[in-house]
């Protein structure tokens, strides 16, 4: 069987997110798995090399998962013809300056998202990707996650009949860093840094609505500071800046109204870190990451309000589970699979640079709504 090397710069994979789902459980897993399979028969083996600002960590990075290339030049690692895509997963303020070098080098993109911190950076990046003729892509994992694809699997069977609203919980409490160290970086709470869950969370609801329920078409969302100050790395406090909890509604093509709860200052009593609900007039579902419960219409309860009894019904019983038909990959290994698919053969491959721009403009549409407490509606998008 002919193997096709592709080589990938993959540039800020020290921190959680980039070792752990795009070093380990996407690049190195599809390595080990003995590549993608192409349309000829062809395997394409993926052959990274790791581009960051620390040699040290860099170094003890690459020993830990056997990659045997690490450099702290970016401009070096553009600069090799043999390395076909550039992907990014460091700090967002800095990605469009380091997409457009990477575009500027004649490289396939690939990044996360949001994949700028404006819609204007990220409109400027498909302009320039297109002008460049290079393949572009921007991760978008929830897709690919078990508890949604099961909830897709249900919308094509027509379980939910006319689906009438969805309701995502989205968070957990993240420590202020004083008593007990934060679990995410400080530059997530300052928004001249780029922080701010607004911008980080509703480029997923962009394409968790478009792409499942309906083309969003307008919002309205409140967004907050509740932990007014936090603690850095280095034990020192700060002014939290960044908005760490938002509250949004959409309005959906075909009339379906959706709302999002997330917060980084919520504690978990619900199924899963993410839940997603789905009803509609033949029957809801509910879903987390990886386990989706669904109660149809006929086996909906009759419940019957009386506050002045202790509620003794059991309605999470009312629901079944639905069960695994078939094997699920992790789902940032699964969209890098079709992005190599893309670039190596020309295999469609839809969630592109103007995707990623449409989370911005709901970014800015929701930051609008909030700034003016009022509906926001948005428009079609185009490059």
């Amino acid at each position: 069987m002919a193997e096709q090397r592709l080589g990938v710069i993959m540039n800020g994979v020290t921190g959680r997110m980039g070792t752990n789902q795009h070093l380990a459980r996407s690049v190195m897993a599809i390595r080990r798995e003995g590549g993608v399979l192409l349309a000829d028969g062809t395997r394409v083996i993926p052959d990274p090399i790791l581009v960051g600002r620390s040699a040290g960590k860099l170094r003890k990075l690459a020993a830990e998962h056997g990659v045997e290339r690490w450099t702290t030049d970016l401009d070096e690692a553009l600069r090799n013809p043999d390395d076909a895509v550039f992907f990014d997963a460091a700090s967002t303020r800095f990605r469009p300056a380091v997409l457009k070098r990477a575009i500027a080098a004649k490289k396939h993109i690939y990044c996360e998202k949001p994949v700028a911190t404006s819609l204007g950076q990220a409109l400027g990046l498909c302009r320039a990707a297109k002008h460049a003729g290079v393949r572009h892509g921007v991760v978008q994992d929830k897709l690919w996650l078990p508890g949604l694809l099961k909830i897709k699997a249900l919308r094509d069977a027509g379980f939910f009949g006319r689906i009438l609203s969805v309701r995502g919980e989205f968070g957990y409490w993240v420590f202020e860093g004083d008593e007990q160290p934060a679990q995410r970086p400080s530059w997530n709470y300052r928004r001249k840094d780029g922080g701010g869950i607004i911008l980080d969370m509703l480029c997923h609801w962009r394409y968790v609505l478009d792409n499942l329920f309906g083309e969003v078409k307008s919002v309205c969302c409140l967004g907050a500071t509740h932990i007014p100050a936090r603690w850095d790395e280095t034990g020192r406090k700060y002014k939290a800046t960044a908005d760490d909890a938002a509250y949004a509604s959409f309005r959906l093509a075909g009339g379906v109204i959706a709302h999002f709860n997330s917060s980084w200052c919520v504690r978990v009593r619900r199924d899963d870190l993410v839940t997603f609900q789905v009803d509609g007039t033949k029957g809801s579902a509910v879903a987390g990451l990886t386990r989706c419960f669904a109660q149809s219409l006929a086996d909906t309860p009759r419940p019957v309000w009386n506050p002045d009894v202790i509620q003794t019904h059991d309605f999470g019983a009312d629901w079944k589970e639905i069960p695994d038909d078939q094997p699920y990959d992790n789902a940032f290994k699964a969209e890098w699979e079709l992005f190599i698919r893309h670039v190596c053969e020309g295999a469609p491959f839809r969630w592109n640079l103007l995707e990623g721009a449409k989370g911005l403009q709901l970014v800015d549409c929701a930051l609008k709504s909030w700034r003016s407490r009022r509906w926001i509606d948005v428009p079609r998008l185009k490059a």
